[in-house]
């Protein structure tokens, strides 16, 4: 991949943000070009057949007479969480995660809750500061802050797959682990690109109907195929699906999403967590707690071992610990994004030693 030049201009912030994004990108290798110009952009499920000249859904995805121009060398937020906050509870419990993240989305869900980066290409965005960073750059400081794994999230990830790769493998051979926060609407080349290069990947499975994701963007088919896929690939995966009111919280839905997980691995963590108006959607109010509650015990009927309710810590009882599946010992204590105990013994429930799906450690013998 050859970076393109980007000019004082186009890093102007008079200059539209579209035309300045386009100064910093690199030319990708997941494309198939098409007999009239156009190019087949394959980091997403939308395959969006671009036009020269024009940008996919995504709108940081450019055909550049022939080429495909992709996302790289800037940030649009970088700051240290819990590893907990992404949420992983199965992966490096207590330790820090270093997230940066870019700009733009494949979806356009009217509740994101990171709309601010992953709207921005939108007509009524506000205006985010670009910050020009290398990839060498970015491992470095999360060294420096002392996180143990480097994530990409904020907005969607697999639209600039190939900056996070290029990040990921110099965090390798730092020793750092490497995650995904997605949506999940992922093509097989894709996953096969990052295959070699990631850890964990967090994602997002929103609703179990088809008509839903239609009216966010996208299809529920390939946010599944994605899951299935990374298991397959045996990547660390845990899901979450954010309860909306009314729109994905009945017990049917919840029993599907529930019954899917199971199908693919009952050891997968389900996160079930509270929506707040945000972005477009003013109604409905706040998920109750009830609601996570009532999903939480959907989830666990369903054989799933780890169901977490989260976004109210103090307020949903016992669920968010980690228990042993084989004996109910409590393995791990928290309360929100603070571990307050960790019972586990390497990957072992004290108890009865059966062991504990989850990344506990991190190999960081480069790739």
């Amino acid at each position: 991949m050859v970076p393109a030049k980007p000019s004082a201009q186009n890093l102007n912030s008079a200059v539209p943000l579209e035309e300045r994004l386009r100064g910093l990108s690199v030319a990708s290798e997941l494309r198939k070009p098409l007999d009239d110009g156009r190019i087949t952009c394959l980091a997403c499920a939308h395959r969006c057949r671009i036009k020269p000249g024009a940008a996919g859904i995504c709108r940081v995805r450019f055909n550049d007479r022939g080429e495909l121009l992709v996302p790289h060398g800037y940030v649009s937020s970088v700051q240290t969480d819990p590893i907990e906050k992404k949420p992983f509870f199965h992966a490096l419990p207590g330790s820090l995660a270093f997230s940066f993240g870019m700009l733009g989305c494949d979806y356009h869900c009217s509740f994101c809750q990171n709309w601010i980066t992953s709207q921005a290409l939108k007509k009524d965005a506000r205006e985010v500061p670009i910050r020009v960073l290398s990839a060498e750059a970015i491992v470095a400081a999360a060294l420096d802050a002392g996180a143990a794994s480097i994530c990409s999230t904020y907005n969607e990830p697999l639209i600039s797959v190939e900056w996070a790769v290029e990040i990921f493998r110099l965090g390798r051979e730092a020793g750092l682990a490497t995650s995904f926060v997605s949506n999940g609407n992922a093509t097989p080349e894709a996953l096969t690109w990052i295959e070699p290069w990631i850890d964990y990947f967090k994602v997002d499975l929103k609703s179990f109907s088809d008509r839903t994701y239609r009216t966010l963007g996208g299809r529920l088919e390939p946010v599944l195929e994605t899951i299935r896929a990374l298991a397959d690939m045996e990547k660390w995966v845990e899901i979450v699906t954010l309860l909306i009111p009314d729109l994905n919280d009945s017990d049917e839905e919840l029993g599907e999403i529930a019954s899917f997980i199971a199908g693919v691995s009952v050891d997968i963590p389900w996160h079930v967590t509270a929506y707040r108006p945000e972005y477009r959607m003013s109604e409905p109010g706040p998920t109750p707690v009830t609601t996570l509650l009532r999903a939480h015990e959907i989830g666990r009927s369903f054989g799933l071992h780890h169901v977490y309710a989260g976004n109210m810590p103090g307020r949903v009882g016992e669920t968010e610990h980690t228990y042993c599946p084989a004996c109910g010992t409590i393995l791990i204590e928290r309360q929100g994004f603070t571990i307050r105990a960790n019972h586990l013994q390497g990957d072992r429930c004290p108890r009865c030693g059966t062991g504990i799906a989850g990344r506990w450690e991190h190999e960081s013998t480069p790739t």
